[in-house]
């Protein structure tokens, strides 16, 4: 088993076939809250986001993937640059065998060259990232959407929290602002919220 990572649009044909019939099955195409409708061909993130595939490979078979998607934060009168995890999925038939600890450990080691990284996730999940290493933020929400059409994710009905790594020293003297606080994370239309 190897871990390839590659721009969203560079993943080979025959794997982001594989991926997004992992991501279809996690979350199919009609679920309201769906973070990937698309077809095999498709990319599923906004290119602006700079996303960066990364899977986990048995053979030619992927066994787990994931994105980073990047983009510059502004918050507490510091800037800086930012990474997050996104469409996180493990083959259903091999879950429970550590593969998808594996791939996000994999993920944040990746992601040490920014600033910080910066995530929600369902709240069962906060012990899988945690062994990961990420932190809980505690009572912070991350504010995803646009300014003019905000997607909060504290709204009615979702129940998630806020994970973190804080990779540099700006990052690690700023940690403190990010807890209890609402971040203006804003990603755009297509990836409301990461």
């Amino acid at each position: 088993m190897h871990i390839e990572s590659h721009p969203e649009p560079a993943v080979p044909t025959a794997l982001r076939h594989q991926v997004h019939a992992l991501q279809n099955q996690a979350w199919p195409p009609t679920q309201a809250s769906s973070p990937v409708d698309s077809l095999a061909d498709d990319l599923v993130h906004d290119p602006s986001l700079h996303p960066l595939s990364v899977l986990l490979i048995d053979n030619e078979t992927v066994v787990a993937a994931l994105d980073i998607l990047h983009k510059t934060l502004d918050h507490a009168g510091n800037t800086f640059r930012a990474g997050g995890l996104s469409t996180v999925v493990t083959r259903k038939d091999l879950r429970g065998h550590g593969y998808g600890l594996r791939l996000v450990t994999a993920a944040r080691a990746a992601m040490t060259d920014l600033d910080l990284a910066l995530f929600t996730c369902d709240r069962p999940l906060q012990p899988f990232y945690e062994r990961a290493g990420f932190q809980l933020l505690p009572g912070t929400t991350l504010i995803g959407g646009t300014p003019d059409d905000p997607f909060p994710s504290d709204q009615p009905g979702f129940d998630k929290v806020t994970m973190a790594a804080f990779f540099t020293p700006a990052a690690q003297q700023a940690a403190a602002t990010f807890h209890n606080a609402r971040i203006a994370l804003y990603p755009g239309r297509i990836d409301k919220l990461w």
